[in-house]
């Protein structure tokens, strides 16, 4: 049986911690599928067609991930895609505190569903999407927290 994963988050922007955290988990798993979600109570700053293009380009030269995006549950995500584990990195204890709860809850919901964390390397641990995204909002350069093949001015103009 093919092992899939999927690796849910905004990506608002997709950081070098979610790069990593993807090609480390690629010896686990046949196919990864990094869904972008989009979330209702969330302003994003970039598009969801932005976000889903600067994650392809990351990922243009790995067969085994694709790029997605959903609405809803994520474990309703899982099942229609025959994925039996959800990807998470953690960097910190109080995002090991916030992902067990919505790991447990999942577990209840679905039950052969596996949450899967893989810790963020110890130099991506300060990194998150929400710092990026001040700093490029604010005009600095972030070009070193993103995967050096996403040139951010290339996206200027796509933010929601």
């Amino acid at each position: 049986m093919k092992k899939i994963a999927v690796f849910p988050g905004s990506f608002d922007p997709f950081t070098i911690g979610h790069e990593g955290v993807v090609n480390r988990a690629l010896v686990l798993f046949d196919e990864i599928i990094i869904a972008v979600g989009a979330n209702a109570l969330k302003k994003s700053y970039y598009t969801l067609e932005t976000r889903k293009k600067m994650i392809s380009k990351v990922f243009s030269h790995e067969p085994r991930i694709k790029i997605d995006h959903y609405e809803g549950l994520t474990v309703d995500y899982c099942v229609k895609n025959g994925a039996k584990y959800i990807l998470r990195g953690l960097r910190t204890a109080a995002d090991f505190e916030f992902e067990r709860a919505i790991a447990q809850v999942n577990k209840a919901l679905i039950d052969d569903i596996e949450s899967v964390f893989l810790l963020t390397v110890p130099e991506h641990a300060s990194i998150n999407s929400t710092i990026v995204r001040d700093i490029i909002r604010s005009g600095g350069d972030a070009s070193k927290f993103v995967p050096a093949v996403i040139n951010l001015q290339e996206y200027k103009g796509t933010e929601d």
